[in-house]
């Protein structure tokens, strides 16, 4: 499900974060179950505080960043 045709570009501080890589997330652009499940396919470790632009359109080849796969929907 594409949540939205664009990334969200954020500061992301140090941690640890659950990408939604379905699309139904309430709290897109992060997962609200994934977490709580400890399912690991959506975690991403940010080691230091960096600007990225996360993939909201769930078609990205480098998850959980935008490569530009949804210039292509």
């Amino acid at each position: 499900m594409i949540a939205d045709r664009n990334p969200i570009v954020l500061e992301l501080e140090t941690g640890t974060y659950y990408w939604c890589s379905g699309g139904q997330s309430e709290n897109q652009l992060f997962c609200d179950a994934h977490k709580e499940i400890e399912f690991a396919f959506g975690a991403f470790e940010i080691t230091e505080k960096q600007q990225k632009a996360i993939c909201n359109c769930k078609y990205t080849g480098n998850p959980p960043y935008c490569d530009g796969s949804h210039s292509k929907l």
